[in-house]
């Protein structure tokens, strides 16, 4: 009896690990040079698409999956700890930029909390309705969304 396996790729990839498939290694698709994931605002990885974010410093570029969910009246250490409770961290103030062009639609017209610090006692957000970027004391109550990346 023969038995043959068939992959086919889905927008939604649930390892980030080399499956072995009969006697070939098989890469999630998102893992492979050049693949181009859906669309932006499709579902993707668990999450919406948002398009590709430049590496910084030498680091590789990313593709930005914005995860479900947001946590709401929160301080900055607390929306870092909810960000990575639902399988995410906060975006940078760039990330959060590409997420304001790209997936406007998904968030509320209000402030929200980026990862970056901007001194001692304050850190980075965005604002959802106009789109200004400014900074406010850590301990301000704001709402909070997570992204993962990954590589390309």
């Amino acid at each position: 009896m023969s038995h043959t396996a068939s992959l086919t790729a889905t927008p939604f990839i649930t390892s980030t690990t080399t499956t072995d498939v009969g006697s070939q290694s098989f890469i999630p698709p998102a893992f492979q040079p050049g693949f181009i994931p859906a669309a932006i605002g499709a579902a993707f990885a668990g999450g919406i698409y948002a398009g590709i974010i430049r590496g910084v410093d030498g680091s590789p570029d990313q593709h930005l999956v914005l995860v479900e969910g947001e946590g709401v009246d929160l301080s900055w250490s607390a929306a870092g700890a909810w960000a990575e409770s639902v399988g995410g961290s906060l975006p940078t103030r760039a990330e959060q930029a590409l997420l304001f062009a790209n997936l406007k639609d998904q968030f509320k017209s209000d402030w929200y909390w980026s990862g970056t610090q901007a001194g001692p006692s304050h850190a980075w957000g965005q604002d959802f309705d106009y789109g200004g970027q400014n900074d406010d004391h850590r301990s301000y109550e704001g709402r909070a969304r997570a992204v993962r990346r990954l590589p390309i």
